[in-house]
């Protein structure tokens, strides 16, 4: 297996670190898909990372459907509950996760703009979803029920990926405060292995 993305990117370090817990072998490829010479469009159309190649001709993208794929291999841990629907409710939450880096992501982007240029409505939408998106994470992580309980899942996985990528760029600096079962859950997980083989490089 083949995983197309960037060392920096939250959505790929989710994909690494469910592979890792699981013991799966891949090679990672270092690609960005913000430069014109990305060779990310070849993987997936959209030009979006990540990308897990199978195959020549199996590849699959989105990292919603390739932690679902991973998952589908049956192999332990198990990071989804047998059960339909609390396993809707962890993937809800992974959408969750994800929709707040998505939202930290397009922040940056705009805040690399020539200040003349940048658009203060974007910037504090992004901001509202980022600070909205925080506290019913933290709602879910301290019920302890989905989130941040005694056993990890893909929820768990995807919202410290997004509470690490937050802190490795400097958005919203102050995100833990009054979050405190957020902190307890960034934490936990990145003590684990999978997390600090993942660290994104600061150079």
């Amino acid at each position: 297996m083949k995983l197309i993305g960037s060392y920096t990117s939250p959505f790929v370090r989710k994909i690494s670190v469910i592979m890792l817990e699981k013991g799966i072998t891949f090679e990672f490829i270092n690609e960005s898909p913000w430069t014109e010479e990305s060779h990310v469009p070849h993987y997936n159309p959209l030009g979006k990372i990540p990308a897990l190649v199978i195959g020549p001709e199996e590849v699959w993208y989105d990292s919603h459907i390739i932690a679902a794929y991973l998952e589908q291999l049956d192999i332990a841990p198990a990071l989804m509950p047998h059960d339909r629907l609390a396993a809707l409710k962890v993937q809800q939450l992974e959408a969750l996760a994800d929709g707040i880096g998505d939202a930290a992501v397009i922040l940056l982007r705009e805040q690399m703009r020539p200040p003349e240029l940048q658009m203060e409505s974007q910037l504090l939408r992004q901001r509202e979803k980022i600070l909205r998106g925080l506290d019913a994470l933290e709602k879910e992580a301290a019920k302890g029920v989905t989130l941040n309980s005694e056993t990890i899942n893909l929820a768990d996985i995807a919202a410290a990926c997004l509470i690490g990528f937050l802190n490795f760029r400097r958005v919203m600096p102050n995100w833990c405060v009054e979050r405190p079962a957020l902190v307890k859950l960034a934490e936990k997980m990145f003590q684990r292995e999978s997390f600090a083989r993942t660290v994104p490089p600061t150079a």
